[in-house]
């Protein structure tokens, strides 16, 4: 078995451990998402009270947050499945604070940048969370249309994955590119997720006939 192979072996194993001691628990899973948000709102401020030349060290402790979060990000389905708490209600409920997460990330990204008088990154990353956003508002509308919209590449574990590259590896200013990376895949994949709209609506009749 190489290496790569034992480490996802690893990993699963680890999951499934965590997994099961939380369906002992009999706990929601919807309060699995919600600590998730939590926690996310910690890693913004570690975000957001960043400044000097050492704020990376912040970035960084941040960037480590973020992925504490995510682990409540993986298991709270798991969870809800192995206890048979699935519900409709929980997968709406999963969306809903996913958005919240995203943008609490981007808000901490916000303050730092305004507090570190860089106004141009004031602007781009709140563009790129407008533009995250309308990823996620995109294919629900056109799902609610068309039944199924997958197309494009910027979906949240990627978003996630690059703020959290960024955020580790600030001390060489990577969340600046990061960022870049984000505003221009993420307008790609809205853009995308339109033009694939409305070719699979071309056909169908309009409302009310």
């Amino acid at each position: 078995m190489s290496w790569t192979g034992a480490f996802g072996r690893s990993a699963r194993v680890l999951l499934y451990g965590i997994v099961h001691g939380l369906a002992l628990t009999r706990i929601s899973p919807n309060y699995l998402t919600f600590i998730g948000l939590v926690i996310n709102v910690i890693a913004a401020l570690f975000f957001g009270f960043a400044k000097g030349e050492d704020h990376w060290r912040m970035f960084l402790w941040g960037g480590l947050t973020i992925i504490g979060a995510g682990v409540f990000d993986m298991v709270d389905g798991r969870v809800a499945r192995a206890t048979g708490q699935v519900t409709v209600f929980g997968g709406f409920f999963d969306s809903v604070i996913d958005r919240y997460s995203d943008v609490a990330l981007f808000f901490g990204l916000l303050v730092y940048y305004a507090r570190a008088n860089r106004f141009f990154y004031v602007g781009l990353v709140a563009f790129v969370m407008v533009s995250s956003l309308m990823v996620s508002y995109t294919r629900a509308r056109a799902e609610s249309l068309i039944g199924q919209c997958k197309v494009g590449f910027m979906e949240r574990p990627e978003r996630i994955v690059l703020i959290i590259l960024g955020a580790l590896f600030e001390y060489w200013g990577a969340m600046a590119p990061a960022l870049w990376v984000l505003a221009v895949i993420s307008t790609i994949t809205v853009i995308h997720r339109i033009r694939y709209t409305y070719q699979q609506t071309a056909h169908l009749p309009a409302p009310g006939h």
